[in-house]
């Protein structure tokens, strides 16, 4: 930014090439010219004939201009605005017209920050934006404002700032295409009347203080392993409405829970070299009694195939 205020405050040295290179050949000319007429003709005609030369190849070395496709130039004539040149060739007039600005018509792109900005909730943090802007009247960003690009500039910053302390830091947090939209907003409405408008606003970063980024954290890593116990519990809730409905269905029926009994003694004896050990008062309730010669079976067998 401080060379962009240096760069606007300095004179336009704008000097085209080509009139730079007409320049040369006019002084070449004028050399040339001299040599070959020394000794032919009067001193005071080679004088005459290199000074002209040289005003000549003057006058085309700072009038003619040249501004390539993206840039305006604005003349003024003894300091009163006389119209935009360019892009193109263009003459001036030496001494009487200048050219103190060169308009860029391009989409520009500004980064902008606002640091250590309290947010509503009292929080300090530092936030990072790009703005993209465009001049789209040259005419008005050259007269109206002195630096149009560090008016810009400080507009966005205080806009930025200005938002930053109207929100909460949550709502800083999770709702940045709002902002982007509300920052877009601001600005373009204080840059219009300088011949700017703003194409987009983004967010890049919102740094906090590492503290509060330390108690956010664990109090997300809380708040999850809070709805993880919610969740359990509710699994908890939903299989014992299950067993509940189920065990329904056994009371009117001791055949189906004879064979539910069975069913998971076989399940639990399909695993090589199992153990299982029976409660005895399951052994009352499921009527497991007359299934102890068939366990002892099974553990027979089981050793067998071991061996």
């Amino acid at each position: 930014m401080i060379k962009n205020l240096i760069k606007a405050q300095q004179p336009d040295q704008h000097i085209s090439p080509i009139a730079g290179t007409i320049f040369a050949v006019f002084m070449v000319a004028a050399i040339l010219g001299a040599v070959l007429m020394d000794g032919k003709v009067n001193d005071n005609i080679i004088g005459v004939y290199v000074l002209g030369l040289t005003l000549i190849g003057t006058y085309i070395m700072f009038a003619l201009k040249v501004a390539s496709q993206w840039e305006k130039a604005v003349v003024l004539r003894l300091g009163k605005f006389q119209g935009l040149r360019g892009p193109g060739l263009f003459w001036i007039i030496p001494l009487i017209d200048t050219v103190p600005t060169w308009i860029d018509h391009r989409v520009m792109v500004t980064p902008f920050a606002a640091q250590k900005t309290l947010t509503k909730d009292t929080v300090p943090v530092d936030v990072d934006a790009v703005l993209f802007w465009v001049v789209w009247d040259a005419e008005k960003a050259a007269l109206e404002v002195k630096n149009y690009e560090a008016a810009v500039d400080w507009a966005a910053q205080t806009a930025l700032r200005d938002i930053t302390g109207r929100m909460m830091l949550a709502d800083l947090l999770v709702g940045r295409s709002t902002i982007d939209n509300e920052l877009q907003k601001i600005i373009d409405e204080r840059t219009t009347p300088w011949g700017v408008t703003v194409q987009s606003v983004e967010i890049r970063d919102i740094v906090i203080p590492q503290d509060l980024e330390d108690a956010m954290s664990r109090q997300a890593q809380a708040e999850r392993e809070r709805q993880a116990r919610v969740i359990l519990g509710e699994s908890e809730k939903q299989i014992a409405e299950s067993f509940s409905e189920a065990s329904q269905a056994y009371i009117d029926n001791p055949t189906a829970l004879h064979l539910r009994a069975m069913n998971m003694l076989f399940e639990g004896l399909k695993e090589k070299g199992a153990l299982v050990i029976v409660p005895s008062s399951a052994v009352d309730t499921m009527n497991l009694g007359g299934l102890s010669g068939m366990v002892s079976l099974a553990q027979q067998q089981s050793h067998l195939k071991e061996k």
